[in-house]
């Protein structure tokens, strides 16, 4: 009797659990159908904002004078959206963010050829190295004579290049036509390519052991460029260092933050102030490097931001000498998000950024003020000047393998080739002073008004 009782028990136990069990769920399936039958007839209330969003899109779908699909509506809202915030904030669409991923990642994809300028004969100046167009045989002077079955004669430079997309493709087809005139068939897989910031590193003629680089822009990957183009620098003798930021309207603050803490032993490089965060980038954090070397760091109203970053912090510690004209003047940064459903990508101002010394260099805080960073030295050049210049920095660097062909390329040709650098009186100035033949400039701080 006891052992059945006490076998019993537990059974009797386990069954008034099971059942429990079943009356809850019971309970939560009757709870779930009367929440859903709540939704049903009580909605949650509509968001006015994208009631009018919607309702405003439909009529210009609807009746707009030219047929709109709703996405291009929707591209369009979200560009005046962002446009009218400030100067700086923007909506790219899918198109559009592949180049702004280009500029912050610092890589692309694609065939990797430079074309001789202009282009509209698809004439090729060089292959980049080691990329699909130079593993496939495209070589210096080779003329894209169709790609994938259209005529390159007479197209446009964007239009050449938007032949040569490789955005969803796999292999483009090339008929090419080499200096010699005969005519061969590529089939090029386009690959992801590096897409060098640093650019024209090398020892100047006419300034005694200076070495010279320009920086583009900066991405994620500036940094390490920066690094190992100076060291490179510094093994060919170079003490001295020019460093050229024209044309350069910003990137990656960290990338900016690590090159001028790589002449800065410690303290503040910049501080960021927004609404929602704030930040200190210390240069402690990275090794200075390069403190001891003379530093000059040439500017123009093309430098902007990330780059107002550098040059500002150098010349608040007074660690390198600005040369050239007055910066662009934006002391803002922004946040910038993907969208990966999309493919699209939004960038919004989030705050002010401060040099060491407290400054900002945002000029449309300030109706007077027309600039950013005032230089040291300040060395005005004419606007002719100044687009040959940006072109130079703006070019590509030609594999050292391919100077040869270069240079008989151009032994055959009545016109230039592979232009050398445009006479550049910043520069100049720049080799003077580090040559003792100019007077030390005066350290200027703030705007200079």
């Amino acid at each position: 009797m006891s052992g059945t009782h006490n076998d019993g028990g537990p059974a009797r136990a386990r069954g008034s659990g099971q059942a429990a069990i079943a009356i809850f769920a019971l309970g939560m399936m009757s709870g779930m159908l009367v929440l859903m039958i709540a939704f049903l007839l009580f909605p949650e209330p509509e968001d006015p904002a994208t009631a009018e969003f919607e309702a405003v899109q439909d009529f210009a779908r609807r009746h707009f004078v030219q047929e709109m699909a709703s996405d291009e509506l929707v591209t369009r809202a979200l560009s005046g959206m962002l446009d009218g915030l400030d100067p700086y904030s923007r909506y790219y669409d899918a198109e559009s963010s592949e180049q702004a991923r280009r500029e912050i990642d610092g890589d692309f994809r694609g065939i990797g050829v430079v074309f001789r300028s202009p282009i509209s004969r698809g004439q090729v100046l060089f292959p980049l190295a080691g990329s699909p167009a130079s593993r496939a045989g495209v070589r210096v002077g080779d003329r894209f004579v169709e790609v994938d079955g259209t005529a390159v004669e007479g197209l446009t430079g964007p239009e050449v290049r938007g032949l040569l997309s490789a955005r969803g493709r796999s292999e483009i087809g090339l008929l090419v036509e080499g200096l010699d005139g005969g005519l061969r068939d590529l089939v090029i897989e386009p690959a992801m390519l590096l897409d060098p910031t640093v650019r024209h590193a090398g020892i100047l003629s006419n300034a005694p052991a200076t070495g010279y680089l320009a920086v583009r822009s900066f991405s994620h990957r500036t940094a390490e460029e920066f690094d190992a183009a100076v060291l490179a620098l510094r093994e060919q003798g170079a003490e001295s260092l020019v460093v050229d930021l024209r044309f350069n309207l910003g990137g990656v603050l960290d990338a900016a933050v690590h090159m001028a803490s790589r002449f800065i032993g410690e303290g503040v490089v910049v501080t960021s102030e927004g609404r929602t965060r704030s930040a200190s980038y210390e240069a402690g954090e990275v090794v200075a490097l390069f403190e001891g070397m003379g530093l000059i760091v040439l500017v123009d109203g093309d430098t902007a931001s990330a780059s107002e970053v550098f040059a500002g912090a150098l010349q608040d510690y007074r660690r390198g000498v600005v040369v050239g004209a007055p910066t662009y003047g934006k002391g803002m940064i922004q946040m910038t998000q993907s969208f990966p459903r999309f493919g699209s990508r939004a960038k919004v101002t989030s705050g002010y950024y401060y040099s060491p010394s407290r400054r900002n260099f945002e000029k449309s805080a300030d109706p007077d003020r027309t600039s950013g960073i005032l230089p040291d030295l300040i060395v005005e050049i004419d606007g002719e000047q100044r687009a040959r210049i940006h072109g130079w920095i703006a070019r590509y660097d030609p594999p050292e393998s391919m100077l040869v062909q270069l240079a008989d390329w151009a032994a055959t040709e009545d016109g230039v080739v592979l232009p050398d650098a445009p006479g550049d009186p910043q520069l100049d100035a720049a080799c003077a002073l580090l040559r003792g033949e100019h007077p030390a400039p005066a350290r200027r701080r703030g705007r200079g008004d």
